[in-house]
């Protein structure tokens, strides 16, 4: 019976390869699951850390985790698609046209947690490489919905203006359909690692206000949260996001556990709360991985980048990140991580 039981435990994964990561949330429920996943995934210790470094390192890291097959960038803000990989994008006063240059984006902007914080000003989770002249008009605003009188970027792919959800008249910024599951998901993450700092961003730093609620739960306002919830719905985890979760994890090593288990939220704050969390027996997660709709933009052939972020035709000795089709991390041999389905 005790080997038994050990070979029932060998068998204990979570998904994407995460192994034993989420094995401390096993069984919690509501608000205990979301400080349990605070615990597992705010674990970098960035004591010490040069900000201006690491800062200056997301050029290159965009190239492993924002990379759209033909290595343009993928950016989440325009829809021009026109952007190609740059060292520095700050530079000089360009951004007057969209599809010119990016912007290392704090998708939770950083005035709602005092600025160059760490870790949260370089956190990858909720960085992302956006058009520099749509990322300006955005500007610290909350997202939301609107009818986009104020700015629409090209195609009205993206849009500002007076915010049309209930419970808020503010100005906001509304990503594409396409995204906002993505969004969602990474205000998610942002609200449950960094839930013991909740109550000082909304009290220090009032633009976080419209967003947050200054409690570590349920974190987010009533508007924001009902909203996030439904486009989290509308737009489930893609593997676009699961090859980025991975590539993050590569690079920082945690996770954002409402991407590797799609509908985690309902146990956080929807109709689950009272069901216990099981990190290794998910059907929902399972089942959503599994039936994740191919397509063009899902697509990921084999692409393998160097620690530098350049592409590579095959690996080379050293530590590469090789990239297949869905993300899924396969296994680590002498310093090469791959990923696969």
């Amino acid at each position: 019976m005790l080997m038994l039981g050990a070979a029932v435990g060998c068998w204990a994964q979570g998904p994407n390869d995460s192994g034993e990561y989420y094995k401390a949330a096993d069984s919690k429920k509501g608000a205990a699951l979301k400080t349990a996943l605070c615990g597992i995934i705010y674990n970098r210790d960035e004591e010490g850390a040069d900000l201006n470094a690491t800062y200056k390192a997301l050029w290159t890291h965009f190239r492993t985790t924002d990379a759209r097959d033909d290595g343009s960038v993928w950016d989440m803000y325009s829809n021009l698609r026109a952007m190609t990989f740059g060292d520095d994008q700050d530079k000089g006063s360009g951004g007057n046209k969209e599809g010119e240059y990016y912007n290392r984006e704090h998708s939770f902007p950083n005035s709602w947690f005092g600025g160059k914080v760490m870790p949260m000003y370089t956190d990858l989770h909720h960085m992302y490489p956006t058009d520099k002249l749509v990322n300006n008009k955005r500007g610290n605003n909350p997202f939301g919905e609107t009818e986009g009188e104020t700015f629409k970027s090209d195609g009205g792919f993206s849009k500002l203006g007076k915010c049309t959800v209930e419970g808020y008249d503010g100005t906001v910024f509304e990503p594409n359909d396409e995204y906002k599951g993505d969004f969602a998901r990474t205000y998610f993450y942002m609200v449950t690692c960094y839930e013991e700092k909740l109550a000082d961003w909304y009290q220090n730093y009032a633009e976080s206000q419209p967003t947050l609620d200054g409690n570590a739960y349920p974190g987010l306002s009533t508007w924001q949260l009902t909203m996030l919830m439904k486009w989290a719905k509308n737009d489930p985890v893609s593997p676009k996001e699961i090859n980025r979760n991975n590539a993050v994890f590569g690079i920082q090593q945690n996770r954002n556990p409402f991407i590797d288990y799609p509908g985690l939220e309902d146990y956080i704050w929807g109709d689950k709360t009272d069901v216990s969390f099981s990190y290794s027996d998910y059907n929902t997660a399972i089942k959503g991985i599994s039936d994740l709709e191919e397509s063009e933009e899902a697509s990921q052939p084999e692409s393998i980048f160097a620690p530098d972020g350049k592409r590579l035709e095959k690996p080379r000795k050293g530590l590469n990140i090789m990239r297949l089709k869905n993300g899924k991390v396969v296994k680590t041999v002498d310093g090469l991580q791959t990923f696969a389905n």
